[in-house]
């Protein structure tokens, strides 16, 4: 205890006269917004829910479509697999030797669907990233622009509240100014960054030729 009072102590000397008081807290003036509103009704998160819920869909059809098949010859070839079990010596090996290439095309299609629907469902979960970071980009000022409007120097989630009166609600307020600034977003995946240039190399010195 008298090692913490004296720490206090010298970092109370440490401060010019008045420091303490003028690091005083101002009274908090709140407002609340309802976020999940927001991006429920903004004019960019309507289209953006469209678009991705599309591209959803589209996701599922062509999952459908590239696996679907490859289910039942994945059975086939199961049961010619037990049926050769079942033999002996030639017979047996004729039978591998003609399964064999079966095989062999059916796992580089089921490798080909694979890599198509991982494709797939990178560039959907970065678009998603996009349009989030879009609509960010574009609240984090607009927050501080109706604080300034409202004379508020908080604002806050309706998440992150128990309760509010509705004087404090500035959702409307937002959701103008968000209207405004970002009627439509980039239904795209993130744009890859370009790689660094790297630094010129030098060009090798070309012989001379030897004087005759």
């Amino acid at each position: 205890m008298k090692t913490k009072l004296l720490a206090a102590a010298v970092i109370a000397a440490a401060l010019p006269t008045g420091a303490i008081a003028q690091q005083r807290v101002p009274a908090a003036v709140v407002a609340v917004v309802n976020t999940d509103r927001v991006l429920r009704e903004c004019v960019a998160c309507v289209s953006a829910t469209a678009a991705l819920q599309a591209q959803d869909t589209n996701f599922q059809q062509r999952r459908q479509a590239l696996l679907g098949p490859l289910q039942p010859e994945e059975q086939a070839l199961q049961a010619e697999v037990t049926r050769i079990q079942g033999l002996s010596g030639a017979a047996r090996t004729a039978a591998e030797n003609a399964l064999r290439p079966r095989v062999e095309a059916f796992n580089q299609r089921r490798q080909t669907a694979a890599q198509e629907l991982q494709t797939l469902q990178q560039n959907f979960e970065s678009t998603r990233v996009h349009v989030g970071a879009q609509l960010n980009r574009a609240l984090e000022p607009i927050y501080s622009q109706v604080m300034t409007a409202r004379g508020a120097n908080l604002i806050i989630s309706t998440d992150a509240r128990l309760g509010n009166a509705p004087a404090l609600d500035v959702t409307n307020d937002v959701l103008a100014q968000l209207n405004r600034a970002l009627p439509a977003v980039s239904i795209t995946p993130m744009p890859q960054q370009a790689p660094a240039a790297q630094p010129a190399q030098p060009q090798p010195q070309q012989p001379r030729p030897q004087g005759r």
